[in-house]
Order: structure tokens, then C-alpha cells, then sequence
């Protein structure tokens, strides 16, 4: 190790260690500390692992969290960035607060952002890459998925020797070919019926032949048991597969992955998917499946704003970040299952982290929600006018609707809603000021992990 490596990583892990204990933080600065020092330090920090890069538009977080949870039925210390940041500067941070177990296979599961998986791979060496889905999300820094996809490439590229682990419901993932191993998985628990998929989906455009893609099966969005009518472009065949969904609410999923059986303890179809991938690694690094079963079974899955349950007083506030059509969509759809009365929140923000442009809160089917069974309707963030605007559109003021811009006002109104239960969507800064908020006033600990 160089001086210069040396004093890079001890600067940060010094860092780390005050923001953590004093300020309860520590996700992003100790990295860009230690970058500052020595730019190239990754390259020593990732020398000795074995590595799995997590990324794609939705389900990072949620996917890398369960794929930790499965290996580590295996494998004593799986080294991960849990807080979700996934830019180089936290994936920095989370080898410096790496514990080391001897005598033990070193592997990491690195939850990275879509535009920095080529600059990563400068760095390091993965093992696998994980492709969860690619959706519009932030159009003012990836623009439209294939050009996200091609960022990707860049960085799959560099490691033709890497497993690739992907979607095989989204066409785009087996749209140009790879010199690398690949496992498919995907979900076919539906009976077989030729369909289209809504006209203002994305990636519905065969990339061989640009006819319109048609569905024997599609989950949500574009993602299915897809064919081309026009050449032979179709799904490829899946490795490992959703074989029986059995129950689904607000809460959790029954399903069956081939012939396992699974109760995730977090509800919503998009995270069927989230399990599925993390199964599909856990089985490249031969985990047995009663195993994984029992890992991503246990009831403590809620991660940093994905469907974490808060309680305020005596409400339950369960925590959502949305921030593209599709997530959201798929969100509304999870909660439109509860049979309990709830209220609603939605925090929009526009920061960098969240995406600057909001035009994409036109494009979430807020109108499928019935208001006049959602007692209280509450918008608010620094973008308020905004989502209360599309919300009136929507048909929010058919019940009690109201607006408050500041936090604190948010977390004292929530506290007198009728219902019990309250969803809050919000964007991805308006989920860490309203965690820090509450972590302030002793609701949760910790506000940023």
C-alpha cells in the first residue's frame, strides 16, 4: 500500500467514525474525503473481493439488501452499502467500514447508480452483475433507457468474464449480445394469452426488427413473457422463475421461485422481482434454496424509505420512495390492496438526487386511486404546488385535502389524521430530510441509515 493509499483510507475511516457516532451519518463523506486524498484508493479497498454490482432503475436497494441476507446464510460477512448510497464516493465508504472475518471467503454486494457502474469498473473486478429493470427515471441526467443501458455496457464491457444475472421479462436486457455467462430469471405464473402492453410503455420496440412487442405474460410495465410477431425475438429462456404467485397484500407476498416457497414480509409485485433476483445470486454461489427461504423470509426486510413502517405516535406511517412512472404506478397498485382505511401523503422534491425535472408525476396514475375512500390527502415538500396541483387533477379535493410545504407541519398534521395507517410517497432527499426529522424527535434512530 502506497503512503498516499495509506493515509486516504485513515483519514477515512476517521471521518466515518466521528459523523457516525456524533452525527448519526456517514454514508458519502468519508468517501469523498478519501478520494480526495488518493482518487485511484478503490482499487486497493476492492482488491481481496469477490464482488456483485446491484443496478438498474428500480429495486436497488431492496435487491442488494435480500441478496446480503441470502448469501449470508452461507457466508459469515457480506460487505454492502445499505444506506443506498450507491455513487462512488459510498461505495468508497462502505469498504472503509468493512469488518474483516478471517478464514472466510471476502465478498461484497454493491448496490450501484446506473451512470456510475462504467466509472466503478474502472476500480474493481466484479464477479456478477445484477440487472433488476431499466424505466425512464430521471431524464435530465440518464435520458431514455437505452442510452442508460448503453452506460451500463460500458461498464459490463470491461469484465467479459462476469456473470450477468438479469431480468429476462425486460427485452432490453437481451437486446444486444454479451460474451458473458448469463442467468436469466423472470416470473411465469400466468396461463399464456397474447396481449399488447399499454401504448405509453417503454421499450416496446423489437430491436431487431422495430415492430411493437406482444405479451403471452406481462406482470407490470414491459416486463414479461414478450415475443416479436414480426422476427424471432423473444424471452429468453429463464434459469430461475416465479413458478405460483399465492397471496399478495399491502404487507407480503406468498410466492414460489421453481419449486421454493417464499413469504417476503413487504408487499407489492415489483418486489416479487427484487426477491428473485437476490435468489437467482444466492444460487450462483450455491446456496441452497430452503435457505435463502428462510434468509429473506425474516421480518426486519424494510430498508431506508422502501415500505419502512414508522410508528408516530399511534399511527403507522409506512415510508415509500417514488421517484419514475413506473414505480410509482406499481406503488399505488400495492397499497390500492389494502382493505384498512388509510390516509395519503406525497413529498415531492427536485433536487439532484431526486431528478430536477417533475414532468414524470403526469405520467403516475394517480386517477386510479378512489379519494373518496382515503380519508386525508396531504402534499407537501419544496415542490408542493406542484403534486397538489396533479392531485387536484386527479380527483384529490373529493376528499379532505391539504397542503403543508414545511416538515415539521407535515409530521404535526399526519399526527390527527382519522386513520390509523398512513402511506407517505417521497422523493429521495424528501425521504431523507422527513427520516432525519423524525429521527430528531426520537420516532426513529438514525436519520440517514
Amino acid at each position: 500500500m502506497t503512503l498516499k493509499s495509506s493515509l486516504a483510507i485513515t483519514a477515512g475511516k476517521f471521518s466515518y467514525w466521528f459523523l457516525h457516532n456524533f452525527l448519526h451519518g456517514g454514508t458519502s463523506l468519508p468517501g469523498k474525503l478519501t478520494l480526495k486524498i488518493d482518487p485511484d484508493v478503490l482499487k486497493k479497498l476492492a482488491a481481496d473481493y469477490e464482488i456483485v454490482i446491484v443496478t438498474g432503475t428500480n429495486g436497488k436497494t431492496l435487491t442488494t439488501a435480500l441478496t446480503v441476507k441470502a448469501l449470508n446464510a452461507k457466508f459469515a460477512n457480506v460487505l454492502t452499502n445499505p444506506s443506498g448510497s450507491n455513487m462512488k464516493q459510498g461505495i468508497v465508504t462502505a469498504f472503509l467500514t468493512a469488518k474483516k472475518v478471517k478464514g472466510h471467503k471476502k465478498l461484497a454486494v454493491l448496490e450501484t447508480d446506473e451512470a456510475n457502474v462504467p466509472i466503478i469498473c474502472d476500480y474493481i473486478k466484479p464477479s456478477a452483475f445484477v440487472l433488476t429493470n431499466l424505466f425512464r427515471d430521471q431524464m435530465d441526467r440518464y435520458g431514455e433507457i437505452y442510452t442508460t443501458y448503453d452506460k451500463i455496457l460500458t461498464g459490463i464491457k470491461k469484465h467479459p468474464q462476469a456473470t450477468i444475472i438479469a431480468n429476462g421479462d425486460a427485452p432490453i436486457f437481451n437486446s444486444k449480445p454479451l460474451p458473458n455467462p448469463t442467468i436469466y430469471y423472470g416470473c411465469d405464473y400466468q396461463e399464456d394469452m397474447l396481449q399488447n402492453a399499454p401504448a405509453n410503455t417503454d421499450g416496446l420496440l423489437c430491436p431487431h426488427c422495430q415492430h411493437i412487442l406482444h405479451f403471452y405474460k406481462r406482470t407490470y410495465s414491459n416486463l414479461g413473457k414478450y415475443i416479436c410477431l414480426n422476427c424471432d425475438f423473444k424471452r429468453p429462456k429463464l434459469t430461475h422463475k416465479v413458478t405460483k404467485l399465492s397471496c399478495q397484500t399491502p404487507q407480503s407476498s406468498t410466492f414460489t421461485i421453481d419449486t421454493q416457497e417464499i413469504t417476503l414480509p413487504i408487499g407489492g409485485t415489483y418486489n416479487i422481482y427484487n426477491a428473485l433476483a437476490a435468489y437467482s445470486v444466492a444460487r450462483l454461489y450455491d446456496v441452497k434454496p430452503e435457505e435463502i427461504a428462510q434468509a429473506i423470509s425474516n421480518n426486519d426486510q424494510k430498508v431506508f424509505g422502501r415500505q419502512e413502517v414508522i410508528k408516530l405516535d399511534d399511527k403507522e406511517v409506512t415510508l415509500i420512495l417514488v421517484k419514475n412512472p413506473v414505480g410509482l404506478d406499481q406503488v399505488l397498485e400495492m397499497i390500492k390492496t389494502d382493505n384498512e382505511p388509510f390516509s395519503l401523503a406525497v413529498l415531492l422534491n427536485a433536487n439532484y438526487a431526486d431528478g430536477i425535472d417533475t414532468s414524470w408525476i403526469w405520467d403516475g396514475n394517480f386517477e386510479s386511486l378512489d379519494f373518496t375512500n382515503i380519508p386525508v390527502v396531504l402534499t407537501g415538500g419544496q415542490r408542493y404546488r406542484d403534486i397538489t396541483f396533479r392531485l387536484r387533477v386527479a380527483g384529490a379535493e373529493q376528499t379532505t385535502f391539504v397542503q403543508r410545504p414545511n416538515l415539521e407541519e407535515v409530521v404535526t398534521y399526519l399526527k390527527t389524521v382519522p386513520s390509523k395507517h398512513i402511506y407517505v410517497l417521497a422523493t429521495y432527499t424528501a425521504v431523507l430530510q422527513l427520516r432525519k426529522l423524525l429521527a430528531s424527535e426520537g420516532y426513529l434512530k438514525g436519520g440517514m441509515q
